[in-house]
């Protein structure tokens, strides 16, 4: 479990669990895809992109991020992600939210550049002291990440919100979308799942230490390996996995590609404890409104454990870059992301020909 150092406030009596002043936490706040797919389809203007012929990647394959070219030589990437706490700590959670936020900077193969911070905070109820330390978390990555954090907006919110606006760049002939996986390709996941897992028993007062200790690891974990990827043309997609799931990022993925996807669950990789704590029914509701939106499209083989939908379907705080690659490069990815510390990289499955659909075996 986690507890709080004495020098924060929280130690002390002074405030209540972040956790309790929010009603979902981390990328299982995020509108269920279904509902999102259905208030986008209610836009009346239609996106003149033939009015802008250098913006290279906009909204229409749910990609990570915008992407527009400056010149031959340089393109922007602009993001932003930001959502209520998933942890207690104000620090980690401070550090939680700008790994999120920034990674998808890196899941477009860009280098971060700059960061501006976005926070609501409910004023009179958080001690200042610990809504400074949320701030200096998120400072703390942008450090380790190499860029500022220049700027920003606040407002006094009902509920604590934190996150970033960032910019990367990337050269126009290194951006990795999702909409580019070829039949053929091999998937490499590059975190473990389970993060939803941990933080709903973060909330019901049943996650050890040790647990706290490996989702904090995971979660604070930069992809920066989203760089060095950008420069292997075999790399043909690249996403990350967040409050979708990996089965709904991966049909992202499928859907525009034109492509099916079967993955393989027994070569997935799970955060320790994931596996007992979802058995015991410790899941997030987030995930039951993951599956109402796309489940449709997902095959799952009967053999599978009882669990495997929640856990396929548990929404990703700071998951891991999702890598669609040529076969004979697979070593190199899978080195690539050993090179950044991210020892339970694994290949997971495969982009096969067909229609838009994940089978899970």
């Amino acid at each position: 479990m986690n507890e709080p150092t004495k020098d924060r406030p929280e130690a002390n009596g002074q405030a209540p669990r972040l956790t309790s002043l929010s009603h979902g936490g981390g990328c299982g706040c995020k509108i269920a895809p279904g509902v999102l797919a259905q208030l986008l389809a209610t836009q009346t203007l239609p996106f003149p992109a033939a009015a802008f012929p250098d913006l290279m990647v906009g909204r229409e394959t749910s990609d990570d991020a915008a992407v527009y070219r400056l010149n031959d030589e340089q393109a922007i990437v602009a993001t932003t992600d930001f959502f209520m706490p998933i942890v207690d700590d104000p620090f980690d959670f401070g550090r939680i939210a700008a790994t999120n936020a920034l990674s998808d900077i890196y899941a477009m193969g860009a280098r971060p550049l700059l960061a501006l911070a976005l926070v609501g905070m409910p004023i009179n109820v958080l001690p200042h002291e610990t809504i400074a330390a949320i701030l200096r978390g998120g400072e703390s990555v942008c450090a380790d990440a190499g860029i500022p954090i220049a700027g920003g907006h606040s407002i006094d919110s009902v509920e604590p919100i934190y996150g970033l606006a960032a910019i990367g760049v990337v050269h126009p002939a290194r951006v990795k979308r999702n909409s580019t996986a070829r039949a053929g390709d091999l998937l490499v996941l590059g975190k473990p799942l389970g993060v939803g897992v941990l933080s709903a028993a973060l909330k019901k007062d049943v996650l050890d230490r040790a647990g706290y200790v490996e989702m904090i690891d995971a979660t604070t974990r930069l992809n920066r390996p989203g760089i060095a990827l950008s420069d292997m043309p075999q790399v043909h997609a690249l996403t990350d996995v967040t409050g979708f799931g990996l089965l709904g990022h991966a049909l992202e993925v499928a859907r525009a590609a034109g492509c099916g996807i079967r993955l393989r669950y027994r070569d997935l990789p799970w955060l320790a404890g994931v596996e007992a704590l979802a058995a015991r029914g410790i899941v997030t509701g987030a995930s039951a409104r993951n599956w109402a939106s796309y489940g449709a499209q997902v095959d799952l083989d009967q053999a599978l454990p009882d669990v495997a939908r929640a856990l396929l379907t548990d929404p990703q705080t700071s998951g891991g870059l999702l890598v669609a690659c040529a076969p004979e490069i697979l070593d190199d990815v899978l080195a690539c992301f050993r090179a950044e510390g991210f020892s339970r990289a694994a290949a997971i499955g495969e982009v096969i020909a067909g229609e838009p659909r994940i089978v899970v075996a």
